[in-house]
């Protein structure tokens, strides 16, 4: 058996201190010489919210997957296979196999239908004002649990680097990433933001890589062996089998297919993934943004077994769980015990510019949302200029910045892939069921997407306030206190059924019908692009 990490690698992580905070000072200044180079181009709307449409698919297929792979993906699931072994690699299948959903049913359908958000989608042949404000409400719910999780990852990996285990120590680096994220989305827009998410998805991509193939080197490139040494190492044989972590009773199996259900699901109603598919000039190019990072994203979550598995075997789950930042340790401390202070300092750096990215994608889509589908559509009903809107949305980011800080702080510990499975539940409960009945059927009324919207929305985070997430439970956020009458983890098994459900009984309840000219006409736009919204020359 190869050598497995002590107590004493953690403690000697504090020594790599100004290394690591060297390196990422160094992607800060570098990102940040870029983002203001984008924000010159900063002229209009479009360019603040959708880069412009200057895109081409292969860079924005690259931003996707820079903004897809967040710290859920790199930390929460390594850590997730280290300590659960199959169980864990199950977010890894869920979040690649999304991608098929977002693929076929919505990418470039949502791109020629739409300008800026979600909601132009779902408000094209509705009723502007209540549909518009549903989606607005949900695309700001959906952004802020998963800027949780972002948040969480943050405290948990800076507490491991710079042996940080106090509260305050913690909240203090939440907040410098938040700040941080604020002045990117002030300063460089879309288009800032999505450059800063191609360096950082090659980083975490090359990073992976290279940890990836040492790890098999070290076991001959034998994957068998290396899943033998994990099971010598934890001393059980149950981290190769399903059910460690989801197979222990009749809930836990529940709240598996509960889970891979929100996972699935999810992915294709996030709205800081639909808004990507603005950035680029026409559907084709959206649909090549969606296959492109299929690839990417694939070749990373392969990359997570063998990551996963290898803390495990060179790290040990109980070192992990040790260690200051728990669950989301095992790829910091499987870097450190390969390649020493300067490969954590790398991993690190990377993993940070990962939070950062993500947060910063999430951000202006929140922002987005409330300046284009609240403000300038609702209340101002249509009538300001391009300039005020793009002013308002940059007061947003930062109101949206300060919320994005306490609930990080709030929710620190936590392990990050648990969280953004959350925000998967809640966004495909909340906006999936809209988008799929405006697009395909022709009867759905307003009355019928405000019901799903508000009825998803509500029954997905009602679900997670009473259950074992929030209280209850020895992992719960609140510890002291049990007010949990729901017992999953995961809301998705009904919140979504009941979202598809509510948008159906409101449309046959509906004595109103929508304009047919509308319906014909977002029909005939989805699937051919005649209409759409073309790129903007400069």
């Amino acid at each position: 058996m190869i050598g497995i990490a002590t107590a004493v690698d953690v403690a000697d992580l504090k020594e790599t201190t100004l290394l690591n905070m060297g390196i990422f000072g160094l992607f800060v200044a570098v990102t940040m010489v870029i983002v203001l180079r984008a924000s010159r181009n900063n002229k209009t709307a479009a360019d603040y919210y959708a880069a412009g449409r200057s895109f081409t698919g292969s860079q924005n297929g690259t931003a996707i997957a820079g903004d897809y792979l967040s710290a859920a993906s790199f930390l929460g699931i390594t850590g997730a296979i280290a300590i659960n072994g199959y169980d864990g690699f199950m977010y890894s299948i869920g979040f690649l196999v999304a991608w098929l959903v977002a693929l076929l049913l919505v990418a470039e359908l949502l791109r020629n239908t739409g300008k800026f958000t979600m909601a132009d989608v779902l408000s094209f042949r509705l009723k502007q004002g209540p549909v518009r404000i549903a989606a607005a409400i949900s695309t700001l719910a959906v952004c802020f649990f998963y800027l949780l999780a972002q948040m969480a990852g943050a405290g948990s990996l800076i507490s491991l680097l710079l042996g940080i285990s106090d509260w305050g120590g913690q909240a203090l680096v939440i907040i410098v990433v938040g700040v941080l994220m604020i002045t990117y989305v002030l300063i460089g827009g879309m288009k800032g933001t999505t450059w800063v998410q191609i360096i950082k998805a090659i980083l975490l991509i090359a990073g992976a890589a290279v940890m990836t193939f040492w790890v098999l080197a070290i076991y001959g490139f034998n994957l068998s062996s290396l899943l033998g040494a994990a099971v010598e190492t934890s001393n059980n044989p149950a981290v190769l089998n399903p059910g460690l972590q989801y197979g222990k009773t009749g809930t836990s199996k529940l709240d598996f297919m509960s889970l891979g259900l929100a996972l699935v699901l999810g992915t294709a109603a996030l709205p800081h993934v639909l808004m990507r598919f603005y950035t680029v000039p026409t559907a084709k190019e959206a649909r090549k943004s969606v296959v492109w990072s299929i690839w990417l994203i694939g070749l990373f979550y392969l990359f997570t077994l063998v990551l996963g598995y290898g803390a495990a075997a060179l790290v040990g789950a109980e070192t992990i769980k040790s260690a200051p930042g728990g669950v989301n340790s095992a790829a910091p401390l499987l870097a450190f015990h390969l390649g020493g202070p300067l490969l954590l300092g790398f991993i690190s750096a990377v993993a940070f510019a990962t939070i950062l990215a993500v947060v910063a994608g999430l951000t202006i889509t929140a922002a987005a949302s409330f300046a284009h589908d609240i403000y300038a559509s609702v209340i101002s009903k249509g009538k300001a200029d391009a300039d005020t809107e793009v002013k308002v949305a940059r007061r947003t980011v930062v109101v949206i910045g300060v919320m994005a800080i306490l609930g990080g702080i709030f929710a620190n510990g936590q392990n990050v892939a648990f969280l953004v499975a959350l925000a998967f539940a809640v966004a495909a409960s909340a906006n999936l069921p809209t988008i799929v009945y405006s697009l395909f059927w022709r009867r759905f009324t307003t009355q019928g997407a405000v019901w799903s919207m508000y009825g998803g929305l509500g029954s997905a985070i009602i679900l997670i306030i009473f259950s074992p997430v929030v209280s209850g439970g020895a992992t719960s956020m609140i510890k002291d206190a049990n007010f949990a009458f729901f017992p999953l983890s995961n809301p998705g098994i009904v919140s979504i059924p009941l979202a598809f459900l509510l948008g159906w009984l409101g449309t046959v309840l509906d004595k109103k019908r929508e304009d047919t000219a509308k319906q014909a006409e977002m029909e005939v736009r989805s699937l051919t692009g005649v209409g759409a919204e073309k790129a903007v020359d400069h």
